[in-house]
């Protein structure tokens, strides 16, 4: 299986799958190379991906302004960039869940 996230110039690239309209904000494991990730909001005016953006940030601790969605705008397979932030971060907030 690949990693669901990357180091990229000064920061961390992750590769998500994105389930819109669900009960609550929540990170729920791995899905092939992906991690999944539970959003609230619908998939409608690009809602679910502000969301996304919302909840990665406050999950990892950085700036809204320090999450960026590099592709997979219309996708439920969205890939992150994560200004500022290491892979070490992202094993700390992740690791009980990817383990």
């Amino acid at each position: 299986m690949e990693n669901f996230y990357y180091t990229s110039d000064k920061g961390v690239i992750l590769k998500i799958k994105a389930v819109p309209n669900s009960s609550k904000n929540e990170i729920c494991g791995l899905l092939d190379d992906a991690l999944k990730v539970k959003i609230k909001a619908p998939a409608v005016e690009n809602k679910a991906n502000e969301e996304l953006v919302k909840f990665i940030s406050k999950l990892l601790k950085v700036p809204k302004s320090s999450v960026s969605l590099k592709s997979g705008a219309t996708s439920k397979i969205k890939t992150l960039y994560i200004e500022g932030c290491t892979i070490d971060k992202i094993k700390d907030v992740c690791g009980n869940i990817i383990s």
